[in-house]
C-alpha cells in the first residue's frame, strides 16, 4: 500500500497546481490521474480555445490568467493568446515535468475515511494518505437536466465542429452560455444555421461577473459571426423526445422540431460521487467547505478546482480557483509542521485569495 503525505485525485490544472504548491513547502504529494495529465483539455473539441487570454506579464506582478504555478506562463510556453485544449494540455504536462510532480496513472474507484486516513481504491490496489485533495475536472460529467436529455449530443462528446458541420445544415443548441455559444459560432462559421435555446439568455446579460456573463472574447466572436446564421430564443427546454426520424423539444414556448440530433450545452456535473457522504452539501447541492476549502465532515479532505464555491461566488475559471492553491497547501503544511514561507511567491504574483467573500464584482464602467 502506497502512503504519500497527500493524495491528489485529478491531473488537470487544479490537481497539478495544488501539487506544485505542496512541493514548494516540502510536502510529498502523489497525483492519481485516470487518463493522462490534461485529459479534459485533450478531449475538448479540436477548434475550441480558452476564453481567458494568456499574456506574459509576470515580471510586473501580473501572472498569466491561465497559469497554474508562479513564474510560469502558457503564453510563453505555447506562444498563443487563446490556446486550444490540446495546446493547454501541453502546458500542464510541461509544468508537471518541470516541477517533477509524481503522477500515477490509475482511476480512483472508491474512497473510505477511517481512523484519520483516506483509503482510495484503484484497479491495482489501495492508496492511503492522511490528506486527500479532490481535484477531478468536470468535463467528463455532462449534466442531463431534463427528461430525454441523454438523446442529445453533449458538447463534451464533440470531437470536431468541422466534422459536425458536415453532418447537417442546421442544428439546435440547448444552452446559451459559453459552451453553447461556442458551438453555435463554430457551426455558423461553417455554414450551419443554428437555433440556441436558453431560459436565462446569457447573451443579453451584463453583470460584470465572468461566471455569469459571456466573455469579451465570445462577444467579439458574436459581432463577427455570419449574419443571420444564429438565432437566439429565450425559453426553457422541458423535455426531448425522439419521434420517427426526428426530435421534438418540448419548451415553455411550445414545440421545436428538428430532424437532426440537438447539441446539449447545459453545463457539467461535479465528479464527486466516489466521495459519498464525506462532503456536506448546501440547499442548491454545492459542496459545503471551510474557509480553507476543506470538507466540513471529513478533516483532511480538500476540494480544488471549478466546483469550489463560497457564498455566491463560483471559482469556475482557472484564474479564480488557482488563488486557492496556496490556501490548501498552507493548511496542510501547518498540520505537518512545514515552513509555509515559500508560498509567499503566490501572493507576490497575485495568485492568492485569502478571503473568498472579497471577490464580488462591481464595475463602475
Amino acid at each position: 500500500m502506497q502512503r504519500p503525505e497527500v493524495l491528489i485525485v485529478g491531473g488537470g490544472p487544479a490537481g497539478i497546481g495544488v501539487a506544485v504548491a505542496l512541493l514548494q513547502v516540502g510536502v510529498r504529494p502523489l497525483v492519481l490521474e485516470a487518463r493522462r495529465v490534461g485529459a479534459s483539455f485533450l478531449r475538448w473539441p479540436r477548434e475550441t480555445r480558452l476564453l481567458t487570454p494568456s499574456f506574459t506579464a509576470n515580471g510586473f506582478g501580473l501572472a498569466d490568467l491561465n497559469a497554474i504555478a508562479p513564474r510560469t506562463s502558457p503564453a510563453y510556453t505555447l506562444g498563443e493568446e487563446h490556446p486550444t485544449g490540446r495546446a493547454y494540455a501541453r502546458y500542464l504536462q510541461a509544468v508537471a515535468a518541470h516541477f517533477a510532480v509524481p503522477v500515477l496513472r490509475e482511476r480512483a474507484k472508491r474512497v473510505v475515511y477511517r481512523e484519520g486516513f483516506f483509503r482510495v481504491g484503484t484497479g491495482r490496489g489501495t492508496l492511503e494518505a492522511p490528506f486527500l485533495v479532490w481535484a477531478v475536472g468536470e468535463f467528463f460529467f455532462p449534466r442531463y437536466p431534463f427528461p430525454g436529455a441523454f438523446l442529445a449530443l453533449p458538447y463534451a462528446r464533440v470531437g470536431s465542429f468541422a466534422r459536425l458541420a458536415r453532418e447537417a445544415p442546421e442544428r439546435v443548441v440547448i444552452g446559451g452560455y459559453e459552451s453553447g455559444v461556442d458551438a453555435a459560432l463554430h457551426l455558423a462559421e461553417r455554414g450551419v444555421r443554428v437555433l440556441v435555446l436558453d431560459p436565462e439568455a446569457p447573451w443579453e446579460r451584463r453583470t460584470g461577473e465572468p461566471s455569469r456573463d459571456l466573455s469579451p472574447h465570445t462577444l467579439d466572436r458574436l459581432r463577427r459571426a455570419p449574419r443571420g446564421r444564429i438565432r437566439f430564443r429565450r425559453t426553457k427546454v422541458l423535455a426531448l423526445q425522439l419521434k420517427g426520424e426526428g426530435y421534438v423539444l418540448l419548451t415553455e414556448g411550445g414545440e421545436v422540431r428538428t430532424p437532426h440530433r440537438p447539441l446539449l450545452a447545459t453545463g457539467f456535473g461535479d465528479g464527486l460521487e466516489p466521495l459519498g457522504g464525506l462532503l456536506a452539501r448546501g440547499p442548491e447541492g454545492h459542496p459545503l467547505l471551510t474557509l480553507e476549502d476543506e470538507s466540513t465532515l471529513a478533516p483532511g479532505l480538500f476540494l480544488a478546482g471549478p466546483k469550489v464555491r463560497h457564498g455566491g461566488s463560483p471559482f469556475c475559471f482557472i484564474y479564480k480557483f488557482r488563488a486557492r492553491f496556496p490556501i490548501v497547501a498552507r493548511a496542510i503544511a501547518r498540520r505537518l509542521g512545514r515552513d509555509e514561507g515559500p508560498l509567499e511567491v503566490y501572493r507576490e504574483e497575485g495568485m492568492w485569495l485569502e478571503d473568498p467573500a472579497c471577490c464580488e464584482v462591481r464595475c463602475a464602467c
